[in-house]
């Protein structure tokens, strides 16, 4: 994986949650913390994941997660989803994470990462993904 995917690099899925990470959000260098990243990514692949579920949803599961590049505050950061494939009770969902820098005129990638979530019922159960839509 790199920022440099193909000749005109354009976000992967649906975009899923927007935000904007504000001072509070950074560490020491002012660059924001890759786990408040992991946890906007992990909101947005849960809403995915809780649409197609049509219920809760339990996160399994995250691999493949390599950070490109710092992302700064107050940067726009939008997270992409897809989803991968979906089992009896499970869901994989890729999320890419892009940026618009306040001064930049194009996002950059940030990071992906896919993440894996079971659909469970209200008492925390384990329970199967209803059939979905051809």
């Amino acid at each position: 994986m790199t920022a440099y995917d193909d000749d005109k690099p354009s976000p992967r899925g649906d975009l899923t949650l927007q935000i904007v990470p504000l001072p509070q959000d950074t560490n020491a260098n002012g660059d924001v913390f890759a786990g408040w990243l992991v946890k906007q990514m992990d909101i947005a692949a849960a809403t995915m994941a809780g649409r197609i579920s049509l219920g809760r949803n339990a996160t399994v599961a995250m691999d493949g997660m390599e950070f490109l590049s710092p992302l700064r505050v107050g940067s726009q950061v939008g997270c992409y989803c897809e989803l991968v494939d979906i089992g009896r009770s499970s869901m994989k969902i890729h999320v890419e994470v892009w940026t618009l820098d306040r001064a930049a005129k194009h996002p950059r990638k940030v990071t992906e990462g896919r993440f894996v979530y079971v659909a469970i019922d209200e008492q925390g159960r384990i329970r199967e993904v209803p059939e979905q839509p051809a």
